[in-house]
């Protein structure tokens, strides 16, 4: 966990104009930097790059054409309460550690990473018809790829955040957390310092990672075709940070 941190005035984020359609097997850093290139936005040392999962996980491949999926006697059954696409049903279980809980036709389940998400991340939009993306193997792994091929590119150094779309319990409305981190910590600890007060803060840990994460999205957009961002004057310190450590231990979880 970062310790120290002197906040800035003032944060600037831009979205990546210009991406085409993603597709298997894609240089993403050679991508983003020929179109921040051409629009004359070059990387800087210590931005943050904001990338949203889907196209990691089209440039990784990570799709499924239904039809090719044959749907267990348990996914039909779920599928039937439901609602939904047996096949799909079944993506999400394969792609699922276990089940947190189905209700209302939600599926709200543990991925083999460890999230706990709707659905396992399985998603059909901004996909062709008849096709399902699926998170990133390993989003972490993806995001270190990215940040060092951006480093071999430019010359700088970067931080780089895959971001995914997820609901909160308690709470209206989706936001962006973070599933990947490379080059820095994902949390910043405040505890053991005072406030202003004198008073020792004892549980203060903020999600730095998914707080950028979340404010990217306001420039990308779910359906503006910007699916990365830059985000300028936050300042990090580098380390080999990743975005499991956000995922809280199971014996500190009130609610597993």
């Amino acid at each position: 966990m970062e310790k120290s941190y002197s906040p800035p005035e003032r944060l600037l984020i831009w979205a990546v104009p210009g991406l085409p359609e993603i597709r298997a097997g894609e240089r993403l850093a050679e991508l983003l930097c020929r179109k921040l290139a051409e629009h004359d936005l070059p990387i800087a040392n210590h931005d943050v790059l904001v990338v949203a999962q889907k196209i990691i996980s089209k440039a990784e491949g990570r799709m499924v054409e239904l039809k090719h999926v044959s749907p267990s006697a348990y996914a039909c059954s779920v599928a039937e309460e439901f609602g939904k696409d047996p096949r799909q049903v079944e993506v999400v279980l394969r792609e699922s550690r276990r089940i947190v809980r189905m209700d209302a036709g939600v599926m709200v389940v543990e991925t083999h990473h460890g999230l706990v998400c709707a659905n396992a991340g399985v998603d059909a939009s901004n996909v062709p018809e008849g096709w399902v993306s699926l998170l990133p193997e390993n989003p972490d792994a993806s995001a270190s790829r990215l940040r060092d091929e951006m480093a071999e590119i430019t010359g700088k150094q970067v931080a780089v955040i895959i971001a995914d779309t997820f609901g909160r319990p308690w709470r209206e409305g989706l936001t962006n957390v973070a599933i990947g981190v490379a080059g820095f910590s994902p949390l910043l600890d405040y505890r053991g310092q005072k406030d202003e007060q004198g008073h020792v803060l004892s549980a203060t840990v903020i999600a730095t990672a998914d707080e950028l994460a979340a404010a990217s999205e306001l420039v990308m957009g779910k359906t503006a075709r910007r699916p990365a961002a830059i985000i300028r004057n936050f300042p990090w310190a580098s380390r080999e940070g990743s975005a499991a450590e956000l995922i809280r231990p199971r014996k500190k979880d009130l609610f597993r």
